[in-house]
């Protein structure tokens, strides 16, 4: 993959903006585990390399286990996750995938029995922002930093 062009030297100021919103999103108080768990999804949704892995690494760090994050594609299937994670999985799943779930009330009802009404907010933030970042990072080609070559060959 060849990159298309680097947002952060071509458009500083803005991208400096769209930084400090993750920062204040990212310290909105919610867990670092659900938030962890949120941009995956997104991510995987999106076919973000560069934002799984990253996200991934940070989710490791913040102490996630390895099981929840391979099983995260799959977590309606999965029970290693709590009933507030599920509701916040199906509510990134609705917001991400938006043009075809037109935000169901069915995800609103179950993310709004897991969280307060500020809660609420933050997680929709949270969603909203790893999604401008997908598109930032998927659009200009941003390559993901990895170790080896493919098939783990290096």
């Amino acid at each position: 993959m060849t990159p298309r062009l680097n947002p952060m030297t071509t458009a500083p100021k803005l991208m400096q903006a769209m930084l400090e919103l993750e920062h204040k999103v990212s310290g909105s108080g919610l867990e670092k585990s659900l938030m962890g768990l949120v941009k995956v999804r997104a991510s995987q949704i999106n076919g973000c390399a560069f934002c799984i892995n990253m996200h991934a690494k940070e989710a490791r760090a913040h102490g996630e286990s390895e099981e929840r994050i391979y099983l995260l594609n799959a977590w309606r299937e999965a029970p290693c996750y709590s009933e507030r994670e599920r509701a916040a999985l199906a509510w990134t799943e609705a917001l991400t995938l938006l043009p075809e779930t037109h935000a169901p009330d069915a995800d609103y009802e179950a993310m709004k029995a897991q969280f307060s009404e500020e809660e609420q907010v933050k997680l929709t933030l949270l969603i909203a922002t790893i999604n401008s970042w997908n598109r930032i990072v998927v659009g200009f080609r941003t390559v993901p930093e990895v170790g080896g070559s493919p098939h783990g060959h290096r």
